[in-house]
């Protein structure tokens, strides 16, 4: 087995892994992640002498318990790049097919739309639109499925113009079937695996963005148990216990490699199916 192919694996199980947590996480944590206790704060995790068996991970500065508040964070943070994904990749998929296929105008239209999002500074939009709308949850989700749209827009219309031109696309338009048919139906199944490729890259993306606002206190709401709101609010302590901004950090990190190894594997197998 190739490298390519243990990477894209390991991809997999960390994703996989992430998401069977994320699902049973009100099963398996061992304590309410929003229950503080101000007689236990700042506990050490398992690896120190002093620790608390009762909470793995330690505490945090109000003493809730840090392996719960980890494990819903996971839930937050998938759910956020899914429903991102979801968002955007409606928009720039729609945009880049109409864009691929019918050409002219309305390809013209479609790459000034993309144009001035290429030029729109990314993170200065979403701070500027969560501190005059207030953040929460549904506030994060729209605002970057509204901003993450542009690469599904490039991909979508590229992979369009490619295929329109198809004995199979003529064929369909020979025999009398409709634009709806043709564009569903004919030209969206031949791109998916394209689109796929990229919705695991702007997943990865939407989730450090919302992990950076959360940072600023911009994204999710406290005391939602967002990582980059544990990240925030563990700061003030990282020089005397580490470990507060250590354990989220490193879980962030891990899933967004997870998610990237797994897009450029899932980009290798369609690719090698396609060429068969």
């Amino acid at each position: 087995m190739s490298l390519q192919r243990y990477s894209a694996l390991l991809g997999l199980c960390i994703v996989g892994s992430a998401v069977i947590i994320a699902i049973l996480a009100p099963y398996i944590t061992p304590q309410d992640p929003f229950l503080q206790n101000l007689d236990g704060r700042m506990l050490p995790p398992f690896w120190f002498d002093d620790s608390v068996p009762s909470h793995p991970l330690g505490t945090d500065q109000l003493g809730r318990d840090y392996l719960s508040r980890m494990i819903y964070g996971a839930r937050i943070s998938l759910l956020i790049g899914t429903l991102v994904v979801i968002c955007s990749g409606l928009i720039g998929s729609t945009l880049g097919v109409l864009g691929g296929y019918f050409g002219g105008r309305i390809d013209t239209v479609v790459m000034f739309l993309i144009t001035c999002r290429l030029a729109i500074p990314l993170i200065l939009v979403a701070l500027t639109v969560v501190a005059f709308v207030g953040s929460s949850l549904t506030v994060v989700i729209l605002t970057l499925g509204l901003l993450l749209w542009e690469r599904f827009a490039v991909v979508a219309r590229t992979t369009t113009m490619q295929v329109r031109n198809l004995d199979y696309v003529a064929a369909a338009d020979a025999a009398g079937a409709s634009i709806r048919h043709i564009l569903l139906r004919e030209i969206l199944p031949n791109i998916a695996h394209h689109l796929v490729v990229v919705a695991t890259l702007e997943m990865a993306l939407a989730i450090l963005l919302e992990a950076a606002l959360s940072f600023l206190g911009l994204g999710v709401p406290s005391p939602l148990p967002s990582w980059g709101l544990m990240i925030s609010e563990a700061k003030d302590y990282m020089y005397f216990s580490p470990w507060v901004i250590m354990i989220p950090g490193v879980a962030l990190f891990v899933l967004v490699l997870g998610i990237n190894l797994l897009g450029d594997g899932l980009r290798d197998w369609l690719g090698a199916r396609r060429d068969v």
